[in-house]
């Protein structure tokens, strides 16, 4: 197995105009097209709380749309920060909370 194919779960703490404007349904879509499972919250501050769990390289394409110049991205994206550990199992799908 390659470190890319190593299952792994990825929260991604994600800042600027993401609340309000399509954001978690557009991460949920981008994350079901990768095979990901996880969720999508918004979060009292502001942010959305990104957890996906899946294939590293998977998750890792999910964190370049998520901080890069993803085309048709609603919102404004000002910062990502990001934590990386082990699967804990989420159940399948990906949900908008």
């Amino acid at each position: 197995m390659t470190d890319d194919e190593e299952t792994v779960r990825l929260t991604a703490w994600v800042r600027g105009r993401v609340q309000g404007v399509g954001f978690r349904w557009w991460v949920r879509s981008k994350a079901l097209e990768l095979g990901l499972a996880g969720s999508a919250t918004n979060l009292a501050d502001g942010r959305v709380e990104v957890v996906a769990e899946g294939p590293r390289g998977d998750c890792l394409r999910l964190l370049d749309l998520l901080g890069g110049d993803a085309g048709g991205r609603p919102g404004k994206v000002t910062g990502v920060a990001e934590r990386w550990s082990g699967p804990r199992g989420e159940g399948p799908g990906f949900l908008e909370r």
